[in-house]
């Protein structure tokens, strides 16, 4: 009986001090709130009220992700949605890092947007939701459209969509067993390696 007490005081030890050595969580990431929604069920008695979150997380240097939290209190459901969104984050390739590499479109239910690469100091073009993800994502220079549904999870899903199908010249030339020079030309290989 002694024995296994010991041993789970020795397990305990050792685990404590495996969490110690762990790197903590990095406190690089921003977070944009997006949408508040009180939400409702109705149960025997009457209503319950609950609150809806949606939150963008991103480092500003090419990592974007998104979360939904749902809780009866707005900061546990904030907490939630951001602990979702740090979890399914996604890396994007930034062109000079601060524009998109080339044009693109995403697509989620109703939701379609429309995404362009700009020219330095065009500043980011972009409506509400789209918006917060360019910049946790850390975009400078973006012209973007939404085009069907105005609903802020599904814009949100499809510029995410679009985002996913970001390919650098450096991706495309190691796909195609290629140096970065042949796909684009001597001129503009020479800007993307510096």
């Amino acid at each position: 009986m002694a024995e296994r007490e010991n041993r789970r005081e020795d397990r305990g030890q050792r685990g404590g001090d495996r969490r110690d050595n762990r790197p903590e969580e990095t406190p690089e990431f921003a977070d944009r709130l997006v949408a508040i929604n009180r939400v409702s069920k109705t149960v025997k008695g009457g209503k319950r009220f609950g609150f809806a979150a949606l939150v963008v997380v991103g480092d500003q240097k090419g990592r974007v992700g998104f979360g939904k939290g749902k809780a009866k209190e707005v900061p546990e459901a904030i907490r939630k949605a951001t602990e979702q969104a740090k979890r399914q984050m996604i890396r994007v390739p930034l062109k000079d890092a601060r524009t998109l590499h080339h044009d693109m479109e995403g697509r989620h239910g109703a939701g379609k947007v429309v995404m362009r690469s700009a020219v330095a100091g065009t500043g980011i073009i972009a409506g509400g939701p789209m918006r917060a993800v360019f910049e946790m994502l850390g975009l400078q220079d973006v012209v973007a459209k939404s085009i069907g549904s105005q609903n802020p999870y599904n814009m949100i899903r499809a510029t995410i969509d679009g985002l996913k199908q970001e390919t650098s010249p450096r991706q495309v030339a190691a796909r195609r067993n290629k140096k970065v020079a042949e796909i684009l030309g001597k001129s503009a290989a020479e800007t993307v390696e510096a």
